[in-house]
């Protein structure tokens, strides 16, 4: 997440740089947005142990375990075994491989460095 500041704060937090930023002849300014990690802060939540699981009485292992360590409470733990009674762990999604965050995370950064390359060519073809 980006720090959002008023004017007035940022130039008392930085008084250089908004001297730099606001004096003299107004100047173009390009601002790039920092690459953010899709991962950063993520905390599992029960759906995703239970979409891990390769069978139901797994995923009922995996309920009774965190309502054991107080991390899912009795009345959610039923809500939640009584989905799977129904409809498996299908009913939360379908089976997460085990390779299921790295794939993600390979996409995502694939079409992160697709979209850089594209914004480079582009400078460069307003420069020429």
């Amino acid at each position: 997440m980006v720090p959002e500041y008023d004017v007035e704060d940022f130039k008392k937090k930085f008084p250089r740089l908004a001297d730099e930023m606001f004096s003299g002849n107004p100047k173009q300014l390009k601002l790039r947005m920092r690459n953010i990690d899709p991962w950063r802060g993520y905390v599992p939540t029960v759906v995703d142990y239970i979409r891990r699981c390769k069978s139901v009485e797994e995923a009922f292992e995996v309920i009774e375990y965190l309502v054991r360590r107080n991390e899912l409470s009795t009345k959610e733990a039923d809500e939640l075994k009584e989905k799977l009674r129904n409809g498996g762990i299908e009913a939360f999604g379908g089976r997460k491989e085990d390779d299921y965050y790295y794939r993600y995370a390979r996409r995502y950064w694939a079409s992160l460095v697709s979209y850089q390359r594209s914004f480079e060519e582009e400078e460069v073809e307003e420069s020429t």
